[in-house]
């Protein structure tokens, strides 16, 4: 499988010392279990690391940033930047899936728009530049690709309650969750949900569970009347 690390390195303006790490990093344990001489390793030690050196630098970026915030609405703030749709969608920003060592059963299953998996790979990156270079580069990285947006990120961590908090204050009715779509196996199954406001259509998302679906229709809905405004 040819992967283009210069690419990647050139769109995370990051140049690792030891390549290795960065093929780790975009390793996922399907491919590793593929390889039947020399198995590679996946990057699940790497999104360890990198899951804890992310902790650490969005807690210090959020305890400057506002100072005034109690710790309760900081641990919300810092749970929504670093959730798993807000690190999927920073992935998809630098087309992370496209760089992917995957097994052949994982490439058919859409393992390349997983978010779980590109998620996971956001960390394993900043795990890696960390052991590559030190703290210093990898908090580079996050401030640059991970918490540049804050307000948008921090969208992800409970969009529902976002959405039912703005439609209130605006005196509408009814809001709605609806299941279009149920796709996939039983083992990785998606169900597509739409958010309508008294009627209206105001996003639709796609998850693992009903749950997730209606967290990503709800943030779309954000991110239409964000725009509206």
């Amino acid at each position: 499988m040819k992967v283009d690390l210069k690419l990647l390195q050139e769109k995370i303006q990051y140049q690792f010392h030891n390549e290795e790490l960065l093929i780790q990093a975009l390793t996922h344990s399907s491919f590793s279990h593929e390889m039947t001489v020399r198995r590679r390793p996946d990057y699940e030690r790497l999104e360890f690391l990198g899951d804890a050196v992310l902790e650490l630098v969005s807690s210090e970026y959020i305890f400057h940033t506002y100072p005034q915030m109690s710790e309760g609405n900081m641990t919300k703030l810092r749970a929504g930047a670093v959730c798993e749709p807000a690190l999927a969608h920073c992935a998809n920003k630098l087309e992370l899936g496209k760089f992917l060592y995957l097994g052949k059963g994982e490439e058919c299953g859409g393992g390349r728009k997983r978010e779980s998996i590109i998620a996971d790979v956001m960390e394993a990156i900043v795990g890696a530049i960390f052991l590559d270079s030190g703290i210093e580069e990898a908090k580079n990285f996050i401030m640059t690709y991970i918490l540049a947006d804050m307000e948008t990120n921090k969208m992800f961590y409970d969009s529902k309650s976002t959405l039912q908090e703005l439609v209130q204050k605006k005196g509408s009715a009814r809001l709605e969750y609806t299941v279009l779509e149920e796709k996939g196996p039983e083992h990785q199954k998606e169900f597509v949900v739409a958010v309508n406001l008294n009627g209206d259509r105001l996003g639709v998302g796609t998850g693992k569970n009903k749950k997730a679906a209606e967290q990503k229709a709800a943030y779309e809905a954000l991110l239409k009347m964000k725009k509206n405004k």
